[in-house]
C-alpha cells in the first residue's frame, strides 16, 4: 500500500521559495498519479497540482499557481517534489500529497473533478508559512 510523508515545510517571507518533498514508501512512486493540495486556515482543502502516474510525467496545475510551482518527481528517490517560488502570503496553508493509481485514465487531471475523493491515500501534511 502507498505510504505518502512530506517535510520541507516552514516558514519564508513573501517573494521567497520553498521545496516540498512527499517521500513514498511500499509502493513505486511513479506508478501513482499524485497530487498536491493546500488547505488555508478555516477554508476547504484545494488542489494545487498534479503529476501523471504510470511512469509519466504530464502534469495539471492551478490558475493560482501556475508559473509560480513546479511539480517533479525522482523515481530513483521515490519522491516528488513541489518547488515554489515568488510566495506570496495567500499561499499559506497546510500542504499535503495525495495519490491513486491512474486506472484507464491518461491524465491526472482527470481525478482533480472529484476533489478529495478523487485521491486516495495521503499524507499528514506539512505547514507553510508566508510571512514578513
Amino acid at each position: 500500500q502507498l505510504k505518502l510523508v512530506e517535510s520541507g515545510g516552514g516558514l519564508v517571507q513573501p517573494g521567497g521559495s520553498l521545496r516540498l518533498s512527499c517521500t513514498a514508501s511500499g509502493a513505486t512512486v511513479g506508478r501513482f498519479a499524485i497530487a498536491w493540495y493546500r488547505q488555508a486556515p478555516g477554508k476547504e482543502k484545494q488542489f494545487i497540482t498534479c503529476i501523471d502516474g504510470n511512469g509519466g510525467f504530464g502534469t495539471d496545475y492551478s490558475s493560482a499557481v501556475k508559473g509560480r510551482f513546479t511539480i517533479s518527481r525522482d523515481d530513483a528517490q521515490n519522491t516528488v517534489y513541489l518547488q515554489m517560488n515568488s510566495l506570496e502570503s495567500e499561499d499559506t496553508g497546510v500542504y499535503s500529497c495525495a495519490g491513486r493509481s491512474m486506472g484507464m485514465e491518461t491524465t491526472c487531471g482527470a481525478f482533480v473533478k472529484f476533489g478529495e475523493n478523487g485521491f486516495h491515500y495521503w499524507g499528514q501534511g506539512t505547514p507553510v508559512t508566508v510571512s514578513s
